[in-house]
Formats: C-alpha cells, structure tokens, sequence
C-alpha cells in the first residue's frame, strides 16, 4: 500500500502499537549432536519470524563484557582522535557520528559507530596502539569468536536450503582479501527527559531492514530500546502505525539475539524473512534514557561469492554488487537529505535561519 506524505504524518504521530510475539530462543548446545534438531529450529524461525535468540553458543559472559569494554574505551576518545580513523564508504569501514540517516524516519541516527573487518578494508582504519593499547588484539580475538558461531548457523540454513553444510561458510570466509564481514560498535547518545504531549515517536535508529546474510547482535543488560515488527509483506516499511514488539536484552541466558538480513531471504527465494527493527528513542516512563552499547556483527559475502537461491528467483549477482547495490540506496537517503536541506536554505526569506541536519 502506497502512503502519502500526509498519512505518513499522521501514522507518526499515533501512539505506538504493541503485541507480544514469541521470539524464539534457540540453544546450540551439543551442535554436531543435535544440529538436525537445531537446522529445524532455525528454519522454522526464519520463515516465520525473522528474529531469534541463541544462547548456549560458547562465547562467554568475559568475552561479550570485555568487548563492550573496548567499545567504551574506543567512544571515550575525543573525537579528534576517532577522526584518525573516519568511515570510508568505499571500504565500509571506519568511524562515524551522527550521519546515518534512515529512508523510514528521514533524520539522523542518534549515535556514532565503528565499523571494523578482518582484513585489507582496515588498513590505516586502526587506531594506533600507542593512543588505544590493546583494541585491535581485543577487538579481533571476540570477531573471530562471532565468526564461530555465525558458521554454525549458516551450516544449518545451508542443509535448510539443501545446499552443501559448507556453502555458506566459504561464501563468507573471512580468512580472504574479499572478505566484507563487518563488526560494528555502536554508541547512542543519552537521551534528555523531556515531556512529550503529543506522544510521537522519536528514534535513536530509524526502522529499517539489515542487507546482510545474518546479524548477531549483542546488548548490554537493562539498556533497552531494540523493537522489531513483521516483514516488509504486512509492514508500511516506515515503521509507522505498525505493531511492534520489544526485544529485551537477557543477560542471564547470555543470549545474541539474531535477524535475517535481505541477503539471505534473497538467497532463500523470499523463504526466510528479513525484518523491520528500530531502535525506538526512549519518550514514556519505564524507557531507558541513558547512553546505550550494543555491537552488530554483520554477516557479509566475499566480494566474489555467487549470490542466487535454489528456485533462481533472482539473478545471479555478486556479493560485491549486492553490497554496493544496498549501500547506494543507504546513502540516496543522506544524500536526498542533504539535497532537500540546500534547496530549504535557499528558498529561505533573507534573515531567517535555516536548521542544520546536524540539529
């Protein structure tokens, strides 16, 4: 259904709708034992709900807490350090603060991130040693414990798709020069309190779909705010007027909590679902307003993997053109943004003043 401009307005400014959906929780303990068990538990949450939880997966507690430990130590920089190492599109890699901006919300994400990889993409995207001791040993060593489990995974959505146990996981080696796979520390500013009559949502991260194969995302205990709703099928894919449901981190369970991404319901012939998620502003009381950490660890394909589903529903692309493809679109919304801020600037009566989409 096509939105006008006006109904999206008014779709905004309606309170949120909640339902409670199960998210389902798969544990991945004994995998080479049970792993047909677990291949059915996983295919059956992709095609029905997109989202799902693992615990039992062998990264421990230390790990997750000690990277989010490097992650603080890396934001506490000033920025002019950071700015060492600035996001380069052309490598998906690199630090950036308060310029990704969402097609579903049209505004800035209220945040700054750091992208990291495993190979030729970093170079000269590290900070040095001598002004963050540690980071990128640190940093690398909990990659590679995500790359573990990921492998896992795409094991079974391989036998899910009856390809071979292995397609996946060459198609993502990140031992390669082509490797894409991307770790991204995420830091979203405190939030002030302030009233809000109207009750309109506001965003630290606009709703949006992942582009990758599969994300693991982990959060940090009692810091809340990830929300997702249904496919882009029954969604408006703005978010608006849609039903949503919060996914609370479960520190207690050490869980990750992981989404299909357009890749891989492209590479499933639309069988799995890749799912709207936001990160919803805190705005009613309960909400948490303080800064949040969470780290993404996005599955991405070797630039040179082939890209098509068992029933060829797509053409065959590349893993370095699905990319590129997904991130043109990424950066149309910045760039209409910047567009549309220009021509307000210059349409502006002589002594007014026009607002920064930096505000």
């Amino acid at each position: 259904m096509a939105y006008t401009q006006q109904q999206l307005e008014a779709l905004a400014m309606a309170p949120t709708k909640y339902v409670d959906r199960p998210v389902p929780t798969i544990s991945l303990r004994d995998f080479d034992a049970r792993i047909d068990e677990i291949t059915k538990e996983l295919v059956d949450a992709a095609e029905n709900v997109g989202f799902f939880c693992v615990v039992d997966h062998g990264i421990p507690r230390s790990s997750v807490d000690n990277i989010f430990d490097q992650s603080a130590r890396f934001f506490n920089q000033p920025d002019n350090v950071k700015a060492y190492v600035p996001f380069s599109p052309q490598h998906n890699a690199g630090w950036e603060k308060n310029s990704q901006i969402r097609p579903s919300t049209g505004a800035v994400d209220r945040k700054e991130s750091y992208q990291m990889q495993f190979g030729e993409a970093m170079n000269g995207r590290w900070l040095d040693d001598s002004a963050l001791p540690g980071f990128q040993r640190e940093a690398l060593f909990f990659m590679h414990q995500a790359q573990t489990v990921s492998e896992k995974l795409m094991m079974c959505f391989a036998r899910g798709l009856n390809f071979a146990d292995d397609y996946f996981i060459k198609a993502h080696d990140v031992s390669r020069p082509e490797s894409q796979t991307v770790c991204r520390l995420l830091h979203y500013f405190e939030t002030p309190q302030m009233p809000n009559p109207t009750g309109e949502v506001f965003h630290r991260a606009g709703a949006h779909a992942d582009w990758d194969f599969l994300t693991l995302l982990f959060q940090k205990a009692g810091q809340s705010g990830l929300e997702i709703c249904p496919g882009r099928e029954v969604s408006t894919s703005f978010g608006y007027g849609d039903a949503w449901t919060k996914v609370e981190p479960d520190a207690e369970k050490n869980a990750i909590v992981c989404n299909v991404g357009d890749l891989l319901m492209s590479w499933s012939d639309d069988r799995f679902k890749s799912t709207f998620h936001r990160v919803k502003a805190p705005c009613e009381p309960g909400d948490y307003y303080g800064e949040r950490y969470s780290i993404a660890y996005f599955n991405q394909p070797c630039k040179d993997a082939r890209i098509q589903g068992p029933l060829k529903k797509y053409p065959l692309v590349t893993g370095e053109e699905f990319t590129r493809n997904a991130m043109t679109r990424n950066f149309k919304a910045l760039q209409d943004k910047l567009r549309g801020e220009e021509e307000k600037k210059s349409k502006a009566p002589e002594g007014s003043v026009a607002v920064s989409a930096q505000a």
